[in-house]
């Protein structure tokens, strides 16, 4: 049964390209369009195929982390772009959609976020060992979209890009303080004391991220102009003139949307501008992918644009700017991928194959998202009020 179903399904969904499979019993065949180069899987037990017909969302990244599937050549990006390219027909069969629907309603139990479950959701990914991180990031361990303002720059140079980018949005006028909701390893923060003036209040729930971009901000001499807390954002009490948040409003949770606004229009001067740059997406909303909630990040949420929007809206926020960066999270994850496997010897003696499994399925797939399958990231620049900031963008590009 399993065997019959397995085949009608991957036929219904895999249109372009083609993809070979041997099933555990050593049958084989062929789905979509003809290729002299196919993309060859092997399913190597019944447990796994079972599991493929019954939850291929959550199935597939665990199919792969523990064998049950196999590629041929171990060609994980091929795969993955042939999944991607059409991810279309995967999403209108019977099983996925179910699946997908499954998961939006059951979102405002997976993604209640209070305080004490936030802490634990962050320090589930951010609090590995430190040098994972250093082995494929750029060296201000930027884990966040990088701008590439040209195909060919490094991933370093589009990190800074992006940092000024931001800084540009936010106006920042040297002594401003400036709150940095999800501070990871104190990079952006460090940029705007050292190379803006500002003062910065950075807030973090990963231990790690707190102790190293502490001590960094020690070796630059800079902890008079800023510090890191370990604390969580609702927290914080005092008013800013500029607030900035990076890769963090993908954990807040969709129950916490407007909580999350009411605090960024409550710590903001009247005067102020917040900048909230976010994974999103350009479809509706629905829910979070089992596999990465399960392994990657628990709680996590890429937003729907117009989800957000509300919760802005009725928080009495004005909008002044949103630029969508199309594709740049796509490049920065391919540098990831490329720097995680140069250094894949390395991670393995730190942790096993499993992992290493684990983790180059995530990167694979995640750009895979964002170059086929309608991943973007959002910059969205807030105030109080509307004559904040200029009219045009000519500023950012002076």
């Amino acid at each position: 049964m399993w065997n019959r179903w397995f085949r009608f399904f991957l036929r219904k969904t895999i249109k372009l390209g083609q993809l070979a499979v041997e099933l555990p019993g050593g049958e084989t065949f062929m789905v979509g369009e003809g290729s002299d180069d196919p993309v060859k899987i092997k399913i190597n037990n019944d447990k796994t195929l079972r599991s493929l017909c019954l939850n291929p969302h959550l199935a597939f990244g665990e199919s792969y982390m523990n064998e049950g599937l196999t590629i041929e050549g171990d060609d994980l990006k091929g795969l993955g772009e042939l999944i991607f390219i059409n991810i279309g027909n995967l999403q209108s069969s019977p099983i996925p959609r179910i699946t997908a629907f499954l998961m939006r309603c059951i979102r405002i139990f997976t993604q209640f976020n209070n305080q004490l479950r936030s802490r634990k959701n962050i320090q589930h990914h951010y609090d590995l060992t430190d040098e994972l991180y250093v082995l494929f990031l750029d060296k201000d361990q930027q884990y966040s979209c990088a701008y590439f303002t040209s195909p060919d720059k490094s991933l370093e140079e589009a990190q800074i890009d992006k940092k000024n980018h931001i800084a540009k949005k936010l106006l920042i006028e040297p002594e401003m303080n400036i709150l940095d909701i999800g501070s990871g390893w104190g990079g952006l923060g460090l940029t705007l004391a050292k190379d803006y003036g500002a003062r910065v209040q950075g807030v973090t729930l990963s231990t790690e991220q707190h102790r190293i971009s502490n001590q960094r901000a020690r070796q630059e001499e800079l902890s008079d102009r800023i510090d890191f807390s370990l604390m969580d954002y609702r927290k914080v009490k005092d008013k800013f003139d500029r607030i900035v948040s990076v890769g963090m409003f993908e954990h807040v949770g969709v129950p916490h949307y407007r909580e999350y606004f009411q605090v960024i229009r409550r710590l903001l001067k009247d005067d102020g501008v917040a900048l909230v740059h976010t994974i999103g997406r350009s479809a509706p909303p629905s829910g979070t992918n089992p596999w990465l909630a399960k392994y990657i990040f628990p709680g996590g949420y890429v937003p729907a644009l117009s989800e957000t929007m509300v919760a802005i809206e009725k928080e009495g926020l004005m909008v002044n700017d949103i630029e969508f960066l199309r594709l740049h999270y796509a490049e920065t994850l391919a540098h990831w991928y490329e720097r995680f496997m140069k250094n894949i010897n390395r991670i393995r003696e730190i942790y096993d194959d499993r992992f290493c499994r684990m983790w180059r399925f995530y990167l694979v797939m995640c750009e895979m998202s964002f170059r086929h399958g309608g991943l973007v990231v959002f910059q969205i620049q807030l105030s109080k009020k509307n004559d904040v900031v200029p009219i045009t963008r000519n500023y950012l590009y002076q």
